[in-house]
């Protein structure tokens, strides 16, 4: 046994262990609030429902603003979003509304980012997703990004619900071949 060896089961074991997928379709994308909450996901019974549901809300929120905020509302809970969160939302839609849909499946920059239907997202998670009983950090992949992005994720549990904390997905994706001069 060489004195590596250790260290290297010790890594494998964390590489294999309580990690998990879950991927999650939509015959269409919620146009309102009603509708969001209406899809079995609501239930917000896991992190990884809160999560997927937060792609929607985004890309509700790039089409029409209010209702998005209104969704997002919704998915944070006792939390609603701060001024500071609104105006980074709009300063993130500002040039682009595409990110959030790079998010489904189908979506790469040679089609624009255009997803498959149904709408299909799929949400990750890796060994360290659960720091204790409240809190998860959970991954989703772009078609536009190499690296998964984190959305943060915080459970109530008088209600045993799972809430949006925060989430690091509106950010730089590859340009869209209709936008990019070089393509």
């Amino acid at each position: 046994m060489g004195i590596f060896d250790n260290l290297r089961k010790a890594a494998s074991s964390a590489a294999s262990g309580s990690g998990e997928s879950q991927t999650f379709s939509f015959a269409a994308l919620p146009e309102s609030l009603s509708e969001l909450k209406a899809l079995p996901e609501a239930s917000l019974d896991t992190p990884f429902k809160a999560a997927a549901l937060t792609v929607c809300a985004l890309c509700a929120y790039a089409a029409a603003p209010e209702i998005g905020k209104e969704m997002l509302n919704f998915l944070k809970g006792p939390a609603p979003l701060s001024p500071y969160e609104i105006s980074f939302l709009n300063d993130r839609f500002r040039d682009t509304k595409v990110v959030p849909f790079s998010y489904f499946e189908g979506a790469v920059p040679e089609n624009d980012y255009t997803p498959n239907e149904p709408f299909r997202v799929t949400v990750s998670s890796n060994p360290y997703s659960y720091p204790d009983d409240t809190h998860a950090t959970l991954y989703l992949k772009s078609g536009g990004a190499d690296m998964p992005r984190q959305i943060k994720l915080r459970k109530k549990p008088s209600e045993g619900k799972w809430y949006l904390e925060e989430q690091m997905i509106l950010v730089g994706i590859r340009t869209p071949r209709s936008a990019d001069p070089w393509a």
